[in-house]
C-alpha cells in the first residue's frame, strides 16, 4: 500500500499530514496512533509533528523539538495528571502539544523560572509573528493554565494569564427545506437514517457513531447517549418518524454491536464515509453551500428555537456546559428578524 507523509500547519499546529488509497487495515492501524486525526480539509490522516513521528513516516528530524530538562520531566507528570483525571485521549494529545511548543519556545530556561511576562512574549514572538489564530493562541493558555495549577513552587500567577479577544462567528445554519432535500436525496435506508437521526437529535458525529442498539429506548421515545463529550450522559428525543426508519433500517443490516455499522461487523461506522455520504446529497440536490455535518445539528438547534422552545432545553438536549454557547443560536434565528418591516418599503 502506497503512502505519502508531508509537513503541514493545520489550525496553527505544525502536523504530519498521511496521504493513501482509502484502506480499512490501514485506517484502523493510524487510528491507534496517539494524537492522529481525520481532516476533511486536507482530506488526510493526520498526527503530531514529533520526533517519533518523523522518525516513523520517514521524514527529517526537526531542528528543535526538545525541552530542558525540567520541562520534560514535569510534563511527563502533567500527562500523568490528565490521565489519572479521566481526560480523553485526544484532549491529552492536544494539551501536552501545546504546552510542548511553549516549553521548547523557553527550553535554556527552567520551568520554575517561567514567567507570565514570558508568556505575553511567547505570544507576540511566536503566536503573532507566525499568524497562528486566536483559538490555537487559546488552547496554548487552557494547557499552560492547566499545567501550571499541577506544579509548585513557580513564579506564574495563572489567575493573570490573559485569554485572547475572539470574534463571534455565527454558525452556519440550513432551511428547513433545504434539511428535506438533503435527507430525501438517497435512496439507501441506511445513508438516509444516519443523516436524519443527526439533524432529528441535534447529534454531533462522534455521538452518532458511538450509539449501540440498546441506546434506543423504543418505549419511552427516547435516545440514550453515552460518554457523550465531557464524559457526560445525556437524553434527546426520538422522534416517531425516525423510529419508523430506524426499524426499516433494522430489518435490512441487523446491527450487532454499533447501531450503524461499516463493512466489518462489530466495528462503527467511519466518520470519513459519513461525511462522503453528505457530500453525495448535497451534490444530488445542487446544494453548492459548504455544508458539514454539524451544520445539521446547528440547523437543529435553530429550528427548535424558532419553533418556540426554551434555550434551557436546547442547551440540555445539545450538552452544552454554558448557556452563553447555546445563546450563540439567537443570533442566527430569523423568526424575529423576519417580521421587521425595512423603512425601505415605505419609500
Amino acid at each position: 500500500m502506497k503512502w505519502e507523509a508531508k509537513l503541514v500547519k493545520h489550525r496553527g499546529e505544525s502536523r504530519i499530514a498521511v496521504y493513501f488509497e482509502k484502506n480499512a487495515a490501514l485506517i484502523a492501524r493510524i487510528k491507534t496512533l496517539d494524537g492522529s486525526r481525520w481532516s476533511q480539509q486536507l482530506q488526510a490522516w493526520h498526527v503530531p509533528d514529533n520526533e517519533d513521528y518523523r522518525l516513523q513516516f520517514k521524514l527529517d528530524p526537526p531542528v528543535i523539538r526538545s525541552t530542558s530538562a525540567d520541562g520534560i520531566a514535569t510534563t511527563e507528570k502533567f500527562t500523568q495528571w490528565l490521565q489519572s483525571k479521566r481526560y480523553s485521549p485526544r484532549t491529552i494529545s492536544t494539551y501536552i502539544e501545546a504546552l510542548r511548543s511553549f516549553l521548547i519556545f523557553f527550553k535554556e530556561k527552567s520551568v520554575h523560572d517561567i514567567t507570565n511576562d514570558d508568556v505575553i512574549l511567547y505570544n507576540n514572538e511566536y503566536i503573532l509573528k507566525n499568524n497562528l489564530s486566536a483559538s490555537y493562541q487559546n488552547q496554548i493558555v487552557n494547557a499552560i493554565k492547566l499545567y501550571f495549577r499541577t506544579i509548585q513552587d513557580t513564579n506564574i500567577e495563572v489567575d493573570k494569564i490573559h485569554r485572547p479577544k475572539r470574534g463571534r462567528v455565527l454558525p452556519n445554519v440550513l432551511s428547513k427545506e433545504e434539511i428535506k432535500l438533503i435527507l430525501n436525496a438517497h435512496s439507501n435506508i441506511k445513508h438516509k437514517t444516519m443523516l436524519a437521526m443527526i439533524y432529528s437529535c441535534g447529534l454531533r458525529c462522534g455521538e452518532l457513531l458511538a450509539l449501540q442498539p440498546t441506546h434506543i429506548d423504543s418505549i419511552r421515545n427516547i435516545v440514550l447517549l453515552k460518554n457523550a463529550k465531557g464524559k457526560k450522559d445525556r437524553i434527546v428525543p426520538l422522534s416517531p418518524k425516525i423510529l419508523e426508519m430506524l426499524r426499516l433500517y433494522f430489518v435490512v443490516y441487523k446491527p450487532t454491536r454499533y447501531l450503524f455499522e461499516g463493512q466489518i461487523k462489530g466495528q462503527p461506522y467511519d466518520d470519513r464515509s459519513l461525511q462522503q455520504v453528505l457530500k453525495q446529497s448535497l451534490k444530488k440536490v445542487g446544494i453548492t453551500k459548504p455544508v458539514t455535518l454539524h451544520w445539521l445539528r446547528h440547523s437543529y438547534a435553530t429550528h427548535l428555537l424558532e419553533s418556540g422552545t426554551d434555550l434551557r432545553y436546547i442547551q440540555e438536549l445539545l450538552g452544552h456546559n454554558s448557556s452563553k454557547t447555546t445563546e450563540i443560536y439567537t443570533h442566527v434565528s430569523t423568526k424575529s428578524i423576519q417580521q421587521i418591516k425595512s423603512p425601505f418599503d415605505d419609500l
